[in-house]
């Protein structure tokens, strides 16, 4: 559904290419998250793949089409829901809809549906101008629904939305991945992406630096061995550590379990956190920075 190959794009103006021969590829009803450091080229990928910037080198195709094959009607195909809300303030949630609608040939969704699919039904008709930027976010996600797109763009959906309006929007992310749709999703948010991806790429000052599963990635970067808390003969709490492999057959490992209360037994993988500052080298913390 998405293929990029030595897409490099330099801005221009400037010397220094915001990408450097990225390539990677998003199958049909996958969730590939597209990862990195602000700065590193992920907006930039988004928009050269909805053709914002046109003036690139190497091969880029939507829908198993080139994209300086396609015309405006690539827009009739995906759906785009960036982080930055752009409405009409002064129109209503419900009088955005239907005129963003209006545009598209192709059938759209009715605004009611959509608003309350995102929990806005109770602001339907009032001024955007009057919404949070949380309310704003899910008026966002809901526009990118209108058309029943094949190919999703969202970047960052969830942020300023409290837990359980982020998780209504990552469910609704999942249903259209359930019902075949292709979803590009850049956030800094690891939570959403241990939940929803697939895969992903991690991008870093332009270069795509690792493409892998979230779990694959968690067990390459982490340690094989799993840690062991338990009650020491004291009443203490107390922890060991064994390798993974033979850990069944590990004397020490054994006597352990038979001699002592086990409190918890974990494997060390790492977490996307971890993963996500030993590939980028920015702490999470700083990345969005």
């Amino acid at each position: 559904m998405i293929e990029v190959r030595d897409l490099t794009y330099v801005y221009p103006g400037n010397h220094t290419p915001a990408l450097r021969a990225v390539s990677f590829t998003v199958a049909q009803g996958e969730i590939f998250g597209l990862l990195g450091p602000s700065g590193a080229g992920k907006s930039t990928t988004q928009r050269v793949l909805t053709r914002q910037n046109r003036r690139f080198r190497g091969t880029a195709a939507v829908l198993s089409r080139a994209l300086g094959d396609w015309d405006h009607t690539l827009y009739e195909k995906i759906g785009v829901g960036f982080e930055l809300p752009n409405h009409y303030l002064r129109l209503t949630g419900r009088e955005n809809l239907a005129f963003f609608g209006s545009l598209f040939s192709r059938p759209t969704k009715e605004p009611e549906e959509l608003l309350g699919l995102v929990g806005l039904t109770d602001a339907a008709d009032v001024r955007v101008a009057e919404y949070s930027k949380g309310m704003m976010m899910r008026l966002n996600f809901a526009r990118a629904l209108l058309h029943d797109p094949t190919v999703l763009f969202l970047d960052e959906p969830t942020a300023g939305l409290d837990p359980v309006n982020a998780s209504v929007i990552k469910a609704l992310i999942s249903e259209e991945r359930a019902r075949g749709k292709t979803v590009l999703l850049t956030t800094h948010n690891m939570a959403d992406v241990e939940e929803l991806c697939d895969r992903v790429g991690f991008l870093v000052e332009g270069e795509m630096r690792v493409v892998d599963g979230p779990t694959a990635l968690k067990t390459r970067y982490g340690r094989r061995t799993v840690r062991v808390e338990y009650v020491d003969d004291e009443g203490v709490g107390a922890a060991s550590e064994f390798p993974l492999d033979g850990l069944g057959r590990d004397p020490a490992f054994r006597t352990l379990l038979e001699r002592h209360e086990i409190v918890s037994v974990h494997s060390q993988e790492a977490s996307l956190n971890r993963v996500f500052a030993d590939v980028t080298g920015v702490p999470l913390a700083t990345a969005g920075a």
